[in-house]
């Protein structure tokens, strides 16, 4: 059975917050809210977790999964970015935009794209979310909450914790979120290339 928070989306709760990240810290599996979808997201070291994730949101290991991160400097960490890239992205940033960029060694394997070695990252311009990232002081690697077989991402924190409460640690309820998800840049080739159109305006990144 899930634990459900109820969490202030401007001012969030301290106590609550310590405790997510303590149940992340100990495998957990956390559903929480973005900027753009509620997203399912766990440790970035834990291999059981990540397993856990891609079977709940039905993805083989070919599916990027996204690093969520604190901000432009957290993402060089773990991504080759030059200084064309570094400048899109610092106009774009944060925001509702996943970006797909070629990953460093500071990136387990397992979790790059097997065949290209790229990751997908993003710095999600919601307080909670920020608040737990400063908190854990790494990465959170995540997914946008749409389960198996269907199209549309779960976004009412109530149906999340009915539709999950057997399948993750914690629901945070910080009220609901977008339907629409991240816009999906590609951005390991001399141009950058659209993959998904979402809530973020692609033009950020002149398409």
């Amino acid at each position: 059975m899930s634990q459900f928070f109820q969490i202030h989306p401007d001012n969030p709760q301290l106590r609550l917050i310590k405790q997510a990240v303590q149940i992340i810290d100990q495998g957990g599996i956390v559903a929480l809210p973005t900027d753009s979808c509620y997203a399912l997201v766990c440790h970035l070291d834990d291999k059981d977790a990540v397993t856990r994730l891609r079977r709940i949101r039905g993805v083989d290991d070919k599916h990027h999964l996204t690093l969520l991160c604190r901000d432009l400097s957290e993402i060089a960490v773990y991504a080759k970015v030059d200084n064309r890239q570094f400048r899109m992205l610092k106009a774009a940033t944060p925001g509702p935009y996943t970006v797909i960029l070629e990953a460093t060694k500071e990136v387990p394997r397992r979790l790059s794209h097997p065949s290209r070695k790229t990751i997908g990252l993003r710095v999600p311009e919601n307080r909670i979310t920020h608040v737990i990232l400063e908190e854990l002081r790494q990465p959170l690697l995540g997914t946008t909450l749409i389960l198996p077989d269907e199209d549309e991402p779960l976004t009412d924190p109530e149906l999340v914790r009915e539709r999950l409460e057997k399948m993750v640690e914690l629901v945070i309820d910080g009220g609901a979120c977008s339907l629409v998800p991240t816009t999906v840049i590609d951005m390991t080739n001399e141009l950058p290339e659209l993959i998904r159109q979402g809530r973020g305006d692609a033009a950020m990144f002149g398409l």
